[in-house]
């Protein structure tokens, strides 16, 4: 078994100087790019309404996910409360929204990654996990201390601080960031970002930096990269050619990219005409074509 780089951080005592900078940030959070500057160490919240404990809406061996996450045993999902972005036809609107969750201590976050390990799953898996970086962060010594020794996986909506994915470097094994929109104009309409595509494509070229291609091993396990996914929308409001062109050209035609068909209207979406129904079996396809276009040539 590969051993990832946290351990190493952990063993030379960096960890702890990277847990420290992490929290400070909660004193005047930057930890996204809305960059609230409420301090959340004293009760204040901003945009994405969370505190300064971790709060938890499920942990679970999640099989949906990609085969390389997924494996025999499943990919050890935690799935947190409260999202940065907060899109208008989230899936997940009843924590995302609507906070639906359990506030947990470090320790007891760190025992979950640990029962997890024991179920067998390849790799820990944190969903929506912008918002709680720094205490994601704390509760790892814990959770190595027990024995923790899986690979961690970053799964957020693409809209990230740059200063924080640095201070996660040598801690995240495998980012598994969102690639939403290309359009300012849709990315404001449905998720109040209309820098989305600036701050994603500084984040992915730092992610790539850091982890690379996606590495997989000889059972078909992913071990560390960054794999790439992208939501294909009704009537082309992702703005998909852009993206793809973008991962292709600028970080590798060997990036490992999801594209998923998936959607369909939830949460606020109903009420608006460009989202409110289902992709067609043509809108999927033309994305599978521009993939190919630009020599993408892994997974779909």
């Amino acid at each position: 078994m590969r051993q990832p780089s946290y351990l190493k951080l952990y063993e030379s005592g960096a960890l702890e100087h990277r847990i420290a900078r992490l929290t400070k940030i909660l004193e005047s959070c930057t930890l996204c790019p809305r960059q609230c500057k409420v301090n959340r160490l004293r009760g204040e919240s901003g945009y994405c309404d969370a505190g300064a404990e971790l709060k938890v809406s499920s942990y679970f061996p999640h099989f949906g996910e990609e085969r390389p996450l997924v494996g025999r045993y499943g990919s050890g999902t935690i799935f947190l409360t409260h999202c940065n972005l907060k899109c208008n036809f989230c899936q997940n609107y009843d924590i995302s929204h609507l906070w639906a969750g359990e506030i947990v201590s470090a320790q007891k976050f760190a025992r979950m990654m640990i029962v997890l390990q024991e179920q067998g799953c390849h790799n820990i898996n944190f969903v929506t996990p912008t918002h709680y970086a720094p205490q994601i962060a704390a509760a790892l010594p814990y959770a190595i201390q027990m024995g923790f020794e899986l690979p961690i996986v970053y799964n957020c909506g693409g809209y990230e601080s740059l200063e924080v994915i640095k201070l996660l470097e040598g801690i995240v094994d495998i980012y598994m960031p969102d690639a939403k929109f290309s359009n300012n104009e849709h990315a404001k309409r449905f998720a109040n970002a209309p820098d989305y595509f600036a701050v994603l494509k500084e984040v992915l070229l730092e992610m790539q930096r850091q982890v690379g291609i996606l590495k997989i091993d000889e059972n078909g396990i992913a071990y560390q990269g960054i794999l790439i996914r992208h939501l294909v929308m009704p009537n082309d409001v992702a703005g998909s050619e852009q993206i793809l062109k973008f991962i292709a050209e600028k970080l590798s035609p060997d990036s490992y990219v999801n594209i998923m068909n998936q959607y369909h209207p939830c949460f606020d979406a109903m009420n608006e005409p460009l989202i409110n129904r289902r992709i067609t079996a043509a809108e999927y396809h033309h994305a599978i074509e521009l993939a190919k276009k630009f020599k993408l040539h892994r997974d779909y």
